[in-house]
């Protein structure tokens, strides 16, 4: 693909209203709008060749502007407990992983009638929390509105299921890619667009709490996880470096302004480490502030990342800081890993690079 085809936007990252404008650029009328995105949502179109009921002459325009989508699919991988990683290559030569997520059925093995995806949100990361893959190698760059939405149309056709919740805890620090994530989120959300409820949508965060507030005031019921992983400044400074620009006193600030907006709970993710915020004093530290914003909090044993020295506690050591948060009257559950086997568990998405031996992980950064 030479240099102008890479550099056309992706069709599918434009809203109604961009596609209003575009034909009205070019003397069309609106109503052209809705068929276009009739063609990339519903039939799931991948050229616009097969756009029949536009002339030639806006075809050719269409082409000449846009590509349908940015992603190649490259790899999946099956866990044993039926989660899948997918591979993608970006228009550019970059890489994201994505990771279909199976409801748990009865028996491993049995097809889920409910599917998460969790979705990245940039290429790498530049928030380096110490016990997370993502951000081994440092950022590239962040996901146009397209490239997020395209992993839920890839992941669709590549399945041959519906997406039915989304979680923004792929590749990056979704909030630090405000722009490109409301936007997609507004295509992700439109009955013209993928058509999946804002009560479905749930964005993590590693705690930037100017975005937390400013993303509080956009209008869609979307649902907030914090990345917390540590009650206290002491500890949570060990691992999540961004706790040094947003104390968590400034982080409760904003998860109040959250809660005087939204109307959901808040969710807490705490991945327990041995040794580093596993201890009971934590535990009960974890109660107090969840009570403080009526949160909930999901308890992911660490899962092992090669190169990093954590590990995680016993089960004896998870089943008693579990119980001491219920014993607070909080809502809590210790989450079991999917996709652990294939490195597409929680903390685990590796940025990879093209090498002549193939694609591989990127190197960390010095």
């Amino acid at each position: 693909m030479n240099d102008s085809q890479n550099s056309k936007p992706p069709a599918i990252g434009l809203e109604k209203d961009d596609w209003i404008a575009w034909l009205e650029d070019r003397g069309e009328p609106a109503f052209r709008a809705g068929q276009i995105l009739d063609w990339l949502f519903r039939k799931r179109v991948d050229s616009f060749d097969a756009m029949t009921n536009l002339g030639a002459g806006l075809r050719a325009a269409l082409a000449d502007d846009f590509r349908v989508n940015s992603l190649q699919s490259l790899t999946q991988q099956g866990s044993i407990d039926t989660t899948t990683k997918l591979l993608f290559r970006l228009h550019d030569g970059r890489y994201i992983e994505t990771v279909v997520i199976p409801a748990s059925p009865a028996l491993y093995g049995e097809k889920s009638d409910r599917r998460t995806l969790c979705v990245s949100s940039q290429v790498g990361c530049a928030y380096d929390c110490r016990f997370c893959a993502s951000g081994l190698a440092g950022f590239t760059r962040n996901l146009d509105a397209g490239e997020i939405v395209g992993q839920i149309l890839e992941a669709e056709r590549i399945g041959g299921e519906r997406i039915n919740n989304l979680v923004f805890m792929g590749m990056g620090e979704p909030l630090a890619n405000f722009r490109n994530l409301t936007k997609a989120i507004r295509i992700i959300n439109a009955e013209w667009g993928v058509g999946i409820g804002a009560r479905h949508l749930t964005i993590s965060t590693s705690g930037l709490a100017p975005q937390i507030e400013k993303l509080a005031e956009e209008p869609l019921q979307i649902r907030l996880a914090i990345s917390l992983h540590g009650a206290s400044d002491e500890v949570r400074e060990t691992i999540m470096p961004v706790n040094r620009k947003y104390p968590i006193d400034r982080l409760f600030e904003a998860l109040q302004v959250w809660r005087s907006k939204k109307n959901q709970k808040i969710t807490f993710e705490y991945i327990l480490i041995e040794g580093v915020n596993d201890g009971l004093d934590q535990a009960a530290l974890l109660a107090k502030r969840a009570r403080s914003v009526r949160a909930k909090v999901n308890l992911i044993p660490y899962n092992t990342v090669e190169g990093l020295p954590w590990k995680r506690p016993t089960p004896r050591v998870q089943e008693a800081f579990l119980g001491l948060l219920k014993s607070q009257g909080v809502q809590a559950t210790l989450r079991r890993e999917k996709g652990h086997d294939i490195a597409a568990a929680c903390g685990q998405l590796r940025l990879k690079q093209e090498t002549e031996e193939g694609i591989v992980e990127a190197p960390a950064k010095a």
